[in-house]
C-alpha cells in the first residue's frame, strides 16, 4: 500500500429537504433543465437516486431523494452523505409541518444550510413572513439576526437558480470539501434495486478514492466486482471521482441503502473481512392485550423500501404494534394479496401498480390496496389505520358512587330513589351499576336527575339528589351506586 496522499477538492454534494408541495421537485427539475444539456438529459432514463451538474466550470451533486425520511434512513446506518442541505420553503405558505421536520433533520445532520423561499413569483408570495417563522424555528437567516444564506426562488421562471448555484459554491468553499485521491476508495450507497436484465444494480457515492471499473468493492451485507461504471446520464465510465453519484452493477446480491462500501484486494479478502449481515424480517414481541396493525409494503425501488421502513419505525407504538408481514420491490401481486387476507394485513403500495390478478383477488376479497406517490402521504394513512385501531375500542371511565337513601317509586323496568353522593358525580344519562353489600347486582342507566325538585345535569360530592333510574335489577335502600360513562379511546399521533 503506498502512504502517499493526493488530497483535491471536491464537488460539494447537496439535499434538498422541505414540506410536500413546497417546490423541491420542480426546483430540482428547474435546475436539471438550466444546468443538463437536452442532450444529456435525454439520457437520464430512470431514477437513479443523484445527478451531477456543472456551474460556471464547478461541479455540485445532487441527491435526489423521496424526502428526509429517505435522508434520514440513510444517515441511520452512520453514513454522512451530504455536504449542504437546501431548505425548501414555499413563500406563500411559510412553515409547515414537514418543514419542521426537515429542520430537525438537518440539525441532526450538523450540516450547513441555504434557505431557498420558493414560489416567489406567486402574488401572495411573503418572504418576510416566512424568515420570521421560520426565526421561531431556531433557522436565523441573515438579515433576522442569523448567518444563514437565504435565496429567493422560483422553479417555476428560474429566478434565483443561478444565485443558489453561487451560494452552494460559496458554502462548499467555506466548508472546504477535500478528498484524497490516493486513499482506498470508499462511499455510501444511495439507491438500489434489482434490474430484471442486468442484476442487482446500485448508485454509489463515492466519498474518497478513485473507484474504478474491476474494482472488487463490499458493503457489510454485500460484495460484488464492479463489471460495469455508469454515470447518471447512463454513459459507461472506467472510473468515478469523489462526489461523484456512479451506478455500478456487479453486486452479488442488492445492497441495503446506507451502507458504505470500500475497495477490496479479492472477492476472497472482502469475504473474509466483510460481515454479511443479510436483512432478516424483525420478530416483533407483543404484549398480551396489545392491538396489532400488520402491514404488506411495496415500492418502487429499494432506496424508498428502506425510507417507509425508517418512518414506520420512528411511529409512536405505544396503543399498537406496527407490525410489517412483507416489504419487497415490484408491482403489488396476487401473493401480496393473498398473505393480506390470510394476515389480516393493509397493503401500501408506493410508486408501483397492482398486477391483474392482484387487482382480480382483492376486488373479490375486498382487500383494499393503498396507492402513494409521497411518503409523507404513506406515513398519514399508517397514522389514520392507527387511530382507526384505537378509537374503535370503547373505555369506561368511573365518575361517582352514591349511596341509596330512599325507594320513592317502583315501576317494572323503572325507579325513582335518592341518595347521596358520597364520591365523584352523577351525570345524567351515565351508566350505573348496582352494589349490595360489596356485589354486584344489576346495572342501568340515569334518565334524570333532580336536586330540590329542579332537574339537574350532574349531582357533585356531598348532594343529595333524586334519581329516575332504568334498569332490570331493584334498588334498595343502603345500595351503593357506581356510575360510570363510557367513551371511544382517541390518541395523538
Amino acid at each position: 500500500m503506498t502512504s502517499t496522499t493526493q488530497t483535491t477538492q471536491r464537488p460539494p454534494i447537496v439535499v434538498i429537504l422541505g414540506h410536500i408541495d413546497h417546490g423541491k421537485s420542480s426546483l430540482l427539475e428547474a435546475i436539471k433543465d438550466l444546468k443538463i444539456t437536452q442532450k444529456e438529459a435525454g439520457g437520464i432514463t430512470q431514477h437513479i437516486g443523484a445527478y451531477q451538474i456543472e456551474h460556471k466550470g464547478e461541479k455540485i451533486t445532487f441527491l435526489d431523494t423521496p424526502g428526509h425520511e429517505a435522508f434520514w434512513a440513510i444517515r441511520s446506518r452512520g453514513a454522512k452523505v451530504a455536504d449542504i442541505a437546501i431548505l425548501v420553503v414555499a413563500a406563500d405558505e411559510g412553515v409547515k409541518p414537514q418543514t419542521v421536520e426537515a429542520i430537525k433533520c438537518i440539525k441532526e445532520a450538523n450540516i450547513p444550510t441555504i434557505v431557498a423561499i420558493n414560489k416567489i413569483d406567486k402574488p401572495e408570495a411573503n418572504p418576510v413572513k416566512v424568515k420570521q417563522e421560520l426565526a421561531k424555528e431556531g433557522v436565523l437567516v441573515e438579515g433576522f439576526g442569523g448567518d444563514v444564506p437565504v435565496v429567493e426562488t422560483s422553479a417555476k421562471t428560474r429566478q434565483g437558480v443561478d444565485e443558489l448555484m453561487e451560494m452552494i459554491l460559496l458554502v462548499a468553499q467555506m466548508e472546504n470539501l477535500k478528498a484524497d485521491l490516493q486513499k482506498t476508495p470508499e462511499g455510501v450507497v444511495i439507491e438500489a434495486y434489482l434490474d430484471p436484465k442486468r442484476g442487482p444494480t446500485a448508485t454509489l457515492i463515492v466519498k474518497e478514492g478513485i473507484l474504478k471499473e474491476g474494482d472488487v468493492i463490499a458493503t457489510k451485507s454485500v460484495v460484488g466486482k464492479a463489471r460495469i461504471l455508469e454515470d447518471f446520464r447512463g454513459k459507461r465510465i472506467k472510473e468515478a471521482y469523489p462526489s461523484q453519484p456512479v451506478v455500478v452493477i456487479g453486486f452479488e446480491e442488492v445492497p441495503i441503502v446506507g451502507e458504505q462500501f470500500r475497495k477490496f484486494a479479492s472477492l476472497e479478502e472482502a469475504r473474509e473481512q466483510v460481515v454479511k449481515e443479510k436483512k432478516e424480517t424483525k420478530r416483533t414481541i407483543v404484549e398480551p392485550g396489545k392491538k396489532i396493525l400488520n402491514l404488506i409494503i411495496k415500492a418502487d425501488v429499494l432506496g424508498s423500501l428502506e425510507a417507509i421502513e425508517t418512518v414506520i419505525e420512528r411511529l409512536p407504538q405505544s396503543e399498537v404494534i406496527l407490525r410489517v408481514l412483507k416489504s419487497d420491490v415490484g408491482d403489488v401481486n396476487e401473493e401480496d394479496v393473498a398473505l393480506a387476507i390470510s394476515g389480516e394485513a393493509k397493503i401500501l403500495a408506493f410508486r408501483v401498480k397492482n398486477t391483474p390478478q392482484a387487482e382480480r383477488l382483492a376486488r373479490d376479497k375486498g382487500v383494499k390496496i393503498f396507492h402513494f406517490e409521497i411518503i409523507y402521504d404513506l406515513a398519514q394513512k399508517i397514522r389514520e389505520l392507527i387511530r382507526e385501531i384505537v378509537e374503535s375500542e370503547v373505555v369506561r371511565e368511573d365518575i361517582g358512587q352514591l349511596r341509596v337513601l330512599v325507594v320513592f317509586r317502583t315501576e317494572p323496568n323503572r325507579q325513582i330513589v335518592g341518595g347521596r353522593v358520597i364520591k365523584g358525580e352523577f351525570i345524567k344519562g351515565a351508566k350505573v351499576e348496582i352494589f349490595r353489600e360489596e356485589k354486584k347486582i344489576g346495572q342501568g342507566k340515569i334518565l334524570n336527575l333532580q336536586k330540590e325538585k329542579k332537574d339537574i345535569e350532574k349531582g357533585q360530592e356531598g348532594d343529595e339528589i333524586g334519581i329516575l333510574y332504568e334498569g332490570g335489577a331493584k334498588i334498595k335502600e343502603g345500595d351503593i351506586l357506581k356510575a360510570f360513562i363510557e367513551k371511544r379511546k382517541t390518541i395523538e399521533i
